[in-house]
């Protein structure tokens, strides 16, 4: 109704304008109305939808029942749940096959969110039979699996696409914010999955890397500064090459061997300082390892 009303509002608005074809313009902005409001239909009823699979049927009433009535219910709470975890298992399956994106993996662990927070909900009410109890504990237990196995899925996955991207990133920042981005996604599963050594050394990785980029970004503005003869400029760069060099997260190896090779470069433009090589000053604005452009 609202994209109708729109369509025939902006018509007529157009058509008094003098426009020679308002129902182009009108029939976009209708259509932009209409697609956005599907779309976000889609997205509300998906959410909703195990919540409504789960809770309709479950709820007791508390007045008394005859057994015809308790026989009928068991077999709508049996057939809403199987129903949800068979969604959920479908979804699951899909997101398995070949080709398929870390994107499906997220979805099927929301999915699962859903299902647990729902019948979570159901548990804590104790509105629900023994029978009923067993059933929905039982499901829990798959699908805390299916979570588990989906998240870590995704996480792992998306975080290698990022970090791939930002591997192939020309500008220093650009590989920064995509490999943060990767590691986002890791801490976001090892929140819930603390004790998931994968994660851990995957971020440790990303982590390297970040650290790794912003060493060569300080070491090649140095050697530019070096090559101008802007000595005492090229000392301080290296300088901030060492500060991210002697981060906890990068290796000991790697930092002891890039430290010696920062030092002995440090020391060889002292030396030409000292015999009056030295052609220009640092300005302030150039300083500090926060300065990654």
């Amino acid at each position: 109704m609202i994209a109708v009303g729109l369509f025939f509002g902006l018509w007529w608005i157009m058509v008094s304008g003098g426009d020679e074809a308002p129902w182009l313009p009108a029939g976009l902005a209708a259509s932009v109305v209409l697609v956005v409001a599907v779309s976000a239909r889609e997205v509300v009823m998906r959410r909703a939808w195990t919540r409504y699979l789960l809770e309709n049927g479950i709820r007791e009433n508390p007045r008394s029942r005859s057994r015809s009535g308790s026989r009928s219910q068991k077999k709508g709470f049996s057939s809403l749940h199987s129903a949800a975890l068979r969604a959920i298992q479908k979804q699951s399956s899909a997101a398995e096959r070949p080709g398929s994106t870390p994107e499906m993996h997220l979805d099927v662990a929301q999915l699962c969110h859903e299902y647990l927070s729902s019948t979570d909900e159901v548990i804590r009410s104790g509105s629900h039979g023994s029978e009923k109890g067993i059933a929905l504990r039982a499901g829990q237990e798959r699908v805390r699996a299916l979570h588990k196995h989906h998240l870590l899925t995704w996480a792992k996955g998306q975080s290698q696409l990022l970090t791939y991207e930002a591997q192939q990133r020309a500008r220093t920042f650009d590989k920064i914010e995509t490999a943060t981005r990767a590691l986002d996604c890791l801490h976001s599963a090892l929140r819930i999955y603390p004790d998931e050594a994968d994660l851990t050394e995957s971020r440790v990785a990303i982590e390297e890397f970040i650290a790794s980029v912003k060493v060569a970004h300080w070491v090649e503005l140095a050697e530019r500064s070096a090559f101008k003869g802007q000595y005492r400029r090229a000392i301080d760069r290296y300088r901030d090459a060492l500060f991210y060099l002697n981060q906890d997260m990068v290796k000991e190896d790697v930092r002891i061997a890039g430290t010696d090779k920062i030092e002995r470069e440090i020391e060889q433009l002292k030396a030409r300082l000292r015999s009056g090589n030295g052609t220009s000053q640092r300005k302030p604005e150039d300083s500090g390892p926060n300065r990654e452009q």
